[in-house]
């Protein structure tokens, strides 16, 4: 990935988070490019969901400001973060365990013929989209509650992308996994990037971060400690930065 010749695709810029008396976050700042995995990672209590949930459009933000694409945006639900092509697969994946993978895919925006649903376009363009995304399943009419965790991770991330969605943000996809499925999903995201997405990836596997992501963005007590190039550091930085926490101020200019 070459972030000199791309303008960042997201970028937040001093964001803030206060519930009540409590500061979640405090002066978050980072950019984020096309074509590029940004692994977020921060022992517990340290701000990932919030940040995430904010770019989400579940919580507004108390101070600061997003951009997408350059342009200054507002989220007040989700549907709005979905309107500028974010999309969130959280741990718990959101799909209907009785319906089956097509069913899934285009929930919520099925094709219909006249007043009924075209179900046969549904199967056809399902898949026509997991054969794009190398993704094998044993057919798409197969409910989901018959498909394995990675296979099910899998379909959510397919889900998302048939929005439109140029950033995903995926939370912890691999934490209920096995070794050979986490391979899998973390060879989908990096289809994703290959792809052109703009991927945010929130793990606390180091060394699954390290075999994906392009940069790492560790939180600390709500605050950024340090945003590092995997090239360009090392796994016992990483934990330092995690366990004791950096003054961000060092990191607010990225080297970009």
């Amino acid at each position: 990935m070459t972030q000199t010749s791309t303008a960042p695709v997201l970028s937040a810029d001093g964001v803030g988070k206060v519930f009540g008396h409590v500061r979640a976050l405090e002066q978050v700042s980072f950019d984020l490019h096309p074509g590029e995995v940004l692994a977020v990672l921060g022992d517990n209590g340290a701000g990932k969901s919030t940040l995430i949930k904010i770019l989400s459009g579940v919580y507004d933000l108390t101070e600061g400001e997003l951009r997408v694409r350059g342009n200054h945006v507002v989220f007040g639900k989700p549907a709005d973060a979905a309107a500028a092509g974010i999309a969130t697969v959280y741990q718990d994946l959101a799909l209907v365990d009785t319906r089956d993978v097509a069913a899934n895919l285009f929930l919520g925006r099925e094709f219909r013929r006249g007043p009924f649903v075209d179900r046969r376009r549904i199967y056809r363009e399902a898949e026509r989209i997991l054969a794009g995304l190398t993704i094998q399943l044993p057919s798409v009419r197969v409910p989901i509650y018959l498909l394995s965790g990675g296979q099910r991770q899998a379909v959510a991330i397919a889900r998302v992308l048939i929005g439109g969605a140029d950033i995903v943000i995926m939370d912890e996809p691999t934490a209920a996994l096995g070794v050979q499925e986490s391979e899998r999903v973390l060879r989908l995201v990096r289809d994703l990037r290959d792809a052109g997405k703009a991927v945010i990836l929130i793990s606390h596997n180091l060394q699954q971060v390290w075999q994906t992501a392009d940069r790492i963005l560790v939180m600390h007590l709500g605050r950024v400690a340090g945003i590092r190039r995997r090239t360009d550091s090392t796994v016992e930085e990483i934990v330092k930065l995690i366990v004791y926490g950096e003054a961000p101020a060092t990191d607010a200019v990225e080297g970009i």
